[in-house]
């Protein structure tokens, strides 16, 4: 989900009015041990950090420094572990009483209560809030009242959730889940202060939260600087002074300077530099498997490519792309053809199965073939979309346009680049793009359903090609029915069978972490999902 000379100079340009300024090759850096600051490449989120509204992974990292909610995922295994959770009770896998740990409060001195839960995630769910991740709490009993398919919102809140002191909180689910509180570590379920609700404008500025980091100071498309909250409860107290995140509109840059001494951490390794980077970098280098896939999404919300016949179009176009020789020639073993829509890194409760076969192998005959049954490209031409300021996505997308060129045998394919993350999320968002465009999934938790039901389900939080199938809305809500883990696991490879026989993304390939980190640092992991476990790095 991420995003030249132009863009190039202006990166360094701000990274250097940043440094000048102190937040790194100031004061800052000049210190080591416990109070030693970071300087990390960041993109600039889609929208204000909120966790109800940050559904995209350059928001998510700042969330994950700000807040702990009741589950955490265990940065090694993947495992959803209590965190401000004491308890969480059934009997019956549909009703559950919450019990809060004591003693924790906001990095503002309010105390964390049952409220604070209940209060952000009735906020999160209402319709008249506009939050991308509302459809997270759909599975709450009182949803459908303040969040109606149509016209306005019936309640103010939801029936579902029910506070029993500070401490206590009940939720009623609309049906079963067996694995809902496993959930529940997402950031879109994390508590919010009561400033949140009576100085909003305020708290965007400068967010307050619950967990090891505080914000310092935030300027919106530059940089933002975290500092080690003192007074923070938890277990997994920072081992550093804070965190300065710095805006990067070319990841190339950032690379540079990670090279030079003027940057300590880059999270997303340039597609470009992968194979200069482990000389450059020595045992500096990570790569590791992560809970990333990356596809192409049709826009199903535009006729000419959800008409009868099409499927066979989208499938035929999956086949005209080469992720072999893509994955080899550009990501250097830092990525892997996809064989299915989740992930091979799945540990906690597998799933993962080859269930594309055919459809994600490369075959230029059978491709000509169907999409020349299911009617023709759409005006007889293709046109992929993405950011171009992160993730070396430029490469890629030409790329698979010369793949898919090649294999129908003339220049169909052209890409459309946009020139910063947050433009191309608007774009997805709103549903505005006219052809294909890339999706790269970051799982919000560590289950097979995340990556599916989110994505693909009717009314999913990011189902941005607007796919919509009686079958495979019903598979989902089976497995999520079902208390047999096992058995769920097989509903939900089910669901990938009408993702192969429909196509409406397709498949590229799956993505593993990557990372760079100066010789200031030590320490320094990636956790499932890719992320820097921030709290964990020293400073030498």
């Amino acid at each position: 989900m991420r995003r030249a000379a132009t863009h190039a100079r202006w990166a360094v340009g701000a990274v250097a009015a940043v440094l000048a300024a102190g937040g790194c090759a100031g004061g800052a850096r000049g210190v080591g041990g416990p109070d030693g600051i970071i300087s990390s490449s960041w993109g600039d989120p889609q929208n204000p950090i909120e966790p109800a509204n940050t559904n995209e992974v350059q928001g998510g990292k700042v969330l994950d420094m700000l807040f702990r909610g009741l589950k955490r995922y265990d940065p090694e295994t993947g495992e959803a572990r209590d965190m401000l959770a004491e308890r969480i009770e059934t009997t019956d896998s549909r009703n559950f009483t919450i019990t809060l740990r004591p003693g924790w409060s906001f990095s503002n001195g309010e105390p964390v209560t049952a409220r604070s839960f209940t209060d952000a995630w009735n906020y999160g769910a209402h319709i008249d809030n506009k939050q991308a991740n509302a459809p997270f709490f759909s599975d709450i009993a009182g949803y459908e009242d303040v969040h109606p398919a149509s016209g306005p919102a019936r309640a103010k809140t939801m029936r579902g959730l029910v506070v029993k002191d500070d401490r206590t909180f009940t939720v009623a689910l609309r049906d079963t889940f067996s694995t809902w509180p496993e959930t529940l570590g997402y950031q879109a379920f994390v508590p919010l202060p009561r400033v949140f609700f009576t100085d909003h404008d305020a708290w965007l500025t400068r967010p307050v939260g619950n967990g090891p980091y505080t914000v310092e100071s935030y300027t919106r498309g530059s940089n933002m600087k975290l500092r080690r909250w003192d007074g923070y409860p938890g277990g997994d107290k920072p081992r550093n002074g804070g965190v300065d995140l710095v805006v990067y509109t070319d990841n190339n840059s950032a690379y540079t300077d990670l090279i030079s001494g003027h940057l300590d951490l880059l999270d997303d390794v340039p597609a470009q530099q992968l194979r200069n980077v482990k000389g450059d970098l020595g045992d500096r280098y990570i790569n590791q498997p992560a809970l990333i896939i990356q596809t192409l999404v049709f826009p199903l919300y535009r006729p000419e490519w959800n008409r009868p016949g099409m499927e066979k179009v989208r499938r035929g176009l999956s086949m005209a792309i080469d992720r072999e020789e893509i994955t080899r020639q550009i990501y250097q073993g830092t990525r892997t053809p996809a064989k299915d829509w989740t992930s091979p890194a799945l540990t906690r409760d597998g799933g993962y199965q080859e269930v594309c076969g055919d459809a994600c192998r490369y075959d230029p005959a059978a491709a000509r073939r169907l999409i020349e049954e299911g009617g023709g490209l759409p005006g007889g031409r293709l046109t992929l979309t993405s950011n171009v300021d992160t993730g070396s996505h430029r490469a890629w997308m030409d790329a698979v346009c010369n793949s898919v060129n090649n294999a129908l045998r003339g220049t169909v394919c052209t890409v459309n680049p946009i020139g910063t993350f947050a433009d191309f999320r608007n774009q997805q968002t709103q549903a505005r793009l006219t052809g294909p465009f890339r999706s790269g999934w970051q799982a919000d938790y560590p289950l097979i359903q995340n990556f599916l039901e989110p994505l693909y389900h009717s009314g999913g939080s990011s189902n941005y090609g607007k796919f919509r199938d009686k079958d495979f809305d019903g598979l989902v809500d089976k497995a999520n029915r079902e208390t047999d883990q096992p058995r769920a696991v097989q509903d939900f490879q089910a669901t990938q069978r009408v993702l192969a026989a429909r196509m409406p993304a397709i498949p590229l390939w799956y993505q593993n972490g990557s990372a760079g980190y100066s010789e200031r640092l030590y320490d320094v992991t990636l956790n499932q999902f890719s992320v820097p476990v921030y709290d964990r790095i020293k400073v030498r």
